[in-house]
């Protein structure tokens, strides 16, 4: 129902020529929304954002214009994204992710950008401090790097005997790196032995996780853009070394993983949409603060456990927001 409504949000949109979507963006405010993988991989973001902007009366195509763009995984696409926003003069940018928002943050110092997910805004330079953004950036931040022995924590509940390691992160991602110390601390504290996994591009996927066959015990995936358009071929090859892994969020739960925890990012581009709500309203980015997220969700997918051959503590399933079967 959800990948129809989304269908049914874009799929107008996108077989209009072009000129005529410039023509009718032009007598409403206009939304860029960028996207880091594919309408099918972040379709219900979209749609639960422009449903909240509904619930504040901006009707798409009557009272705001949205234009969709996706950048399918691909970090160059990001700047060419943004950079085509400007050209269009939106009135708005909104996106998600530490890279896609500095694309759109080195592409233009005008437009306001909000943004649903981004980790730790402060260190990487996206706003001056979370009560006071100060220039024409705002949003939610994910916590990320904060949540790295929770995980872990999680993951150790699910398979107490593990002592063997894998953390795979994106080291072109300033924020992954981040990430990945603190990982590596929380990893130490739990007496666990760690083996970094460090990808930059699709290809070093398959590599790194040949390098721990038959050694690591568990697998933490930091999310980011890479990870997330390549979760499917993660999860795959984990899947055919007997490896559990642990992400930050749902999609990649539903891609095969065995657990995520993390902030709900569904309910993080709904909140998007009330900031852009307030700003096309009068209010400025500087003014409004970063919100912290509200809802975090554990989900374990059974099918993937069974496959395992895990047998998951049921204290732990009690615990859980939602059970894949």
């Amino acid at each position: 129902m959800k990948r129809r409504a989304f269908m049914t949000l874009i799929g107008g949109s996108a077989a209009w020529p072009l000129a005529a979507r410039a023509q009718q963006s032009a007598k409403l405010p206009t939304v860029g929304f960028l996207g880091q993988s594919t309408p099918l991989g972040e379709g219900e973001r979209a749609v639960v954002f422009a449903q909240r902007l509904r619930e504040f009366g901006w009707i798409e195509g009557r009272t705001v214009a949205i234009e969709y763009r996706w950048a399918g995984g691909q970090d160059d696409r990001l700047a060419e994204i943004a950079a085509e926003f400007v050209r269009l003069k939106v009135d708005i940018i909104v996106t998600g992710g530490t890279p896609a928002v500095l694309a759109a943050k080195q592409a233009t110092s005008v437009i306001p950008i909000v943004f649903a997910t981004a980790g730790d805004p402060v260190g990487m330079g996206l706003v001056a401090s979370l009560a006071r953004p100060g220039g024409n950036v705002t949003g939610l931040s994910v916590l990320s790097a904060d949540l790295a022995g929770k995980r872990l924590d999680l993951l150790r509940d699910a398979i107490p005997s593990f002592r063997r390691l894998a953390i795979m992160g994106n080291v072109g991602n300033p924020f992954i790196v981040l990430e990945l110390g603190e990982l590596q601390a929380a990893a130490r504290k739990f007496g666990l032995h760690v083996d970094t996994l460090e990808i930059r591009r699709p290809q070093d996927i398959a590599l790194a996780l040949e390098t721990v066959k038959g050694r690591a015990e568990a697998l933490y995936v930091c999310q980011d853009l890479l990870t997330l358009g390549n979760r499917l071929r993660i999860n795959t090859l984990a899947l055919g070394t007997r490896l559990p892994v642990m992400h930050a969020s749902r999609e990649h739960i539903e891609a095969a993983g065995l657990m995520s925890y993390g902030p709900n990012f569904l309910d993080s581009f709904r909140r998007a949409g009330e900031y852009v709500d307030k700003i096309l309203r009068g209010a400025k980015p500087a003014d409004l603060p970063v919100e912290q997220p509200t809802k975090f969700d554990l989900v374990i997918n059974l099918i993937t456990a069974k496959a395992l051959g895990l047998e998951v503590p049921p204290t732990l399933l009690a615990r859980a927001d939602e059970v894949i079967e």
